[in-house]
């Protein structure tokens, strides 16, 4: 495979990922950094994927510890594995957050289904799992809507290795803030 054609397969295998619940790429690794410093992974689903320009979408709750983490600093790593071809994909890149109030992510909310809005009718995520106050159990019971937001992703570089049985290759591709491909090289794995 050429780089050209590299960078292509992975935009193509994660723009079916996201339409695929059964793609490897579908759950990503999601790495941000907390406030003290430490390094934070995680895994999330990819929901939409824009090759062209480069971007990944991603749902979560606002009351979520990654939420203030990114929110303090948008600076992420996205990783994924794909058993076959035994592929990895790192994504760096910064995040963009698009809380309830947002166009963004009441459009997302309206497309999801009931089963997926429960997911964030509940407490908020590390909590404890017993009595809330009444106020915020009506709250997020009645409506998750208001805990939902919208990540969107935007990689800057992707590197990509491909794992084989004698020679593992490499590659690195950078893009600029309109997602076009700026470069890119093959690189010792």
């Amino acid at each position: 495979m050429t780089l050209a054609e590299v960078d292509a397969s992975a935009w193509v295998e994660l723009e079916g990922a996201a339409a695929d619940p059964q793609s490897a790429f579908r759950y990503l690794n999601l790495c941000s950094v907390d406030a003290g410093g430490r390094p934070q992974a995680r895994m999330v689903v990819l929901r939409r994927v824009d090759a062209a320009r480069r971007i990944l979408e991603i749902h979560t709750d606002v009351r979520s510890p990654k939420w203030l983490e990114i929110s303090a600093n948008p600076r992420v790593t996205i990783l994924g594995f794909g058993p076959q071809p035994k592929v990895q994909l790192r994504l760096q890149g910064s995040a963009e957050l698009n809380g309830p109030p947002s166009e963004r992510a009441a459009e997302a909310w309206s497309l999801l289904p009931l089963s997926t809005r429960c997911t964030y009718m509940g407490g908020p995520p590390g909590d404890d799992i017993g009595e809330r106050p009444a106020s915020e159990a009506a709250v997020a019971d009645a409506d998750g809507q208001a805990f939902f937001g919208v990540l969107i992703f935007r990689a800057e570089t992707l590197d990509w290795v491909q794992l084989r049985h004698a020679d593992n290759r490499r590659a690195v591709f950078a893009y600029d803030h309109l997602g076009a491909l700026t470069s890119s090289g093959w690189v010792n794995p």
